[in-house]
């Protein structure tokens, strides 16, 4: 409770100012919390490289990995590998991410696109599409082209399945109420159940995020070639250690900071939705 003082000014409970410390502290807390596995991960593997119970080839230690970084990032080499890794990954993504919501919505809505794909989706989708990388490489060759389009043949079906699921959730009254309105098949389309299935759309969209990037980087140690894939191949190739330790470091980071972003693409786009109010783990 404020209290008042001569004046007749309020003053502040020492209650409230009190509170405002220790709820500064459980957030930092819950956030080293939060990260203390990664933490507890990255001294072990420090202590366990300057043990010598393993070679420095074998396992370097945390801090040479970091030097390693720093030069490639001060040379110039780290900007370019991780700009065309990035650039193969979400252009595979970005093609995916269209071509598949478009799908989806298709097949949600014509029973002869649903028919025709299904089988198609059904059986491509377990099957390892990192398989097709040779026939891919035969009709494609080499470059970007052929790296771009196994992305996006390996993102797709994630963005498929889940618009297909997000259009089939909305509710059947919801689409009733918007026909004996006058609502037409194009308004029905954009209008109605497009945002409502975009929660869905977006987890799908997030499941892909991931996929593409594996994917390009698969593809680059595959087919060489610039790009951090390819780098850790020719590290790998020069029995480099270090250069394939950091190689692992800096796809970590990039993917993290990918997932990050597109769940906060998600909670800004999706703000009216009630999830925008629940807790989220990514």
């Amino acid at each position: 409770m404020a209290r008042i003082n001569q004046g007749g000014a309020p003053m502040a409970s020492p209650e409230h100012d009190s509170g405002q410390l220790p709820h500064f502290v459980r957030s930092f807390g819950w956030g080293v919390v939060a990260w203390l596995p990664v933490i507890i991960l990255l001294v072990a593997w420090e202590v366990v490289a300057r043990s010598g119970t393993v070679t420095p080839f074998m396992l370097p230690t945390l801090t040479r990995v970091f030097e390693r970084m720093g030069s490639e990032l001060v040379s110039g080499e780290l900007p370019i590998a991780v700009g065309l890794t990035l650039w193969r990954a979400l252009a595979g993504f970005v093609i995916a991410a269209v071509l598949g919501i478009a799908l989806g919505l298709a097949m949600a809505r014509n029973r002869f696109f649903y028919w025709f794909f299904d089988p198609i989706i059904s059986v491509g989708f377990p099957i390892p599409k990192i398989a097709f990388l040779p026939i891919l490489v035969l009709w494609l060759g080499f470059f970007d082209l052929s790296k771009i389009t196994m992305i996006a043949f390996n993102t797709i079906f994630p963005v498929v399945t889940a618009t297909i699921v997000g259009v089939y959730s909305v509710e059947k009254e919801i689409i009733w109420s918007a026909r004996n309105l006058g609502t037409s098949e194009r308004g029905m389309l954009w209008e109605i159940l497009l945002p409502a299935a975009m929660p869905q759309i977006f987890t799908g969209l997030q499941v892909a995020l991931p996929i593409a990037l594996i994917v390009g980087v698969l593809t680059e140690m595959a087919m060489g070639g610039y790009g951090v894939g390819g780098s850790m191949q020719t590290a790998s190739r020069m029995a480099d250690s270090l250069g394939v330790f950091a190689g692992i470091f800096e796809i970590a980071v990039v993917g993290y900071v990918m997932v990050k972003l597109m769940a906060m693409l998600r909670r800004h786009l999706l703000r009216w939705h009630q999830e925008s109010q629940e807790p989220t783990t990514v």
